[in-house]
């Protein structure tokens, strides 16, 4: 009796580590999909007003498309990380702009999560609370952080998608216009789809200020659709890439040096009254001392 006990013990254990490498496998599939060529429309309107200011104006609603290349700069068995790249201008010859970059991680356990004011809280979870779970963490076309969160990939009645809720700084296309509100409460929903992936959002614009309760200022929708195309439409990218990948490598590099000092983490906005993407981007700025010299100008002491 304890022989076919043992057995069903083992047939069982067998089973369910069969079941995790393969649910992993298809996490991974899944994520590496919104790797290539995508023709991308970004959508974002303001959708309800909690203001109380009877001279508020809501954000105007933006609507922009353009040409985005992703590319796999590492694929490991834990770690998946994609670069993406804006083209644009004449597709002759078209303008490249490094964009935003995601990695995704394994049941990873250190977080740096948002809390206004250029400011990073570092976090660690155990290791049972994400078990199974991908951490996306999304980061600055300087390659600094942005926001990040831990959650499950689910496969079901043939759809793959991931969901998760996060705090991060402003957008671009708010913080430029906008000061009534610092932090973002994000929504994320990556959906891969039969024409590419999609990636929805409901996010609240929060008033964090210290000791008080978050305020939610407004509620916004986010919908950005990523159309595959043939990826010849964005060999300029992938050749600028190339060309430039050893530098970021350094960038990213020096970064993950950062990161794993485990510390509260708050940059400056501006070093020599510029922003650091405008030092990492000059043409000149290529050494790994210079470079790494930078990054660390902005991390406050």
């Amino acid at each position: 009796m304890k022989q076919i006990v043992s057995l069903l013990v083992v047939i069982l254990t067998f089973s369910t580590v069969g079941n995790a490498q393969n649910k992993k496998k298809q996490d991974q599939e899944a994520i590496k999909k919104m790797c290539g060529c995508f023709e991308v429309t970004f959508n974002f309107a303001e959708t309800f007003s909690y203001s109380e200011d009877s001279l508020y104006r809501p954000s105007k609603t933006k609507v922009d498309k353009g040409l985005e290349w992703a590319e796999l700069i590492e694929d490991k068995n834990n770690k998946i990380s994609i670069q993406h790249l804006l083209q644009v201008g004449n597709p002759a010859q078209p303008h490249i702009v490094k964009h935003w970059r995601q990695d995704w991680l394994f049941e990873n356990t250190n977080f740096y999560m948002f809390n206004g004011d250029n400011a990073w809280l570092s976090e660690e979870k155990d290791d049972k609370a994400v078990k199974g779970q991908w951490t996306q963490k999304v980061y600055q076309v300087d390659d600094s952080p942005r926001y990040e969160g831990s959650s499950t990939w689910v496969h079901v009645d043939g759809k793959s998608y991931w969901e998760n809720t996060t705090t991060a700084p402003l957008p671009r296309r708010e913080y430029t216009k906008r000061s009534d509100y610092n932090v973002t409460l994000r929504g994320n929903r990556h959906e891969i789809t039969n024409y590419g992936w999609v990636h929805d959002q409901d996010n609240d614009k929060l008033i964090r200020e210290a000791g008080k309760q978050d305020v939610v200022l407004a509620k916004e929708k986010g919908y950005n659709t990523y159309v595959k195309v043939d990826d010849s439409r964005c060999q300029a990218a992938a050749d600028w890439w190339k060309e430039h990948q050893e530098k970021w490598a350094i960038v990213r590099s020096k970064w993950d040096d950062v990161y794993d000092r485990h510390q509260n983490l708050s940059l400056e906005s501006k070093v020599d009254n510029k922003l650091l993407y405008k030092h990492l981007f000059a043409e000149d700025m290529n050494e790994e001392k210079q470079i790494e010299s930078v990054i660390e100008s902005f991390v406050k002491k």
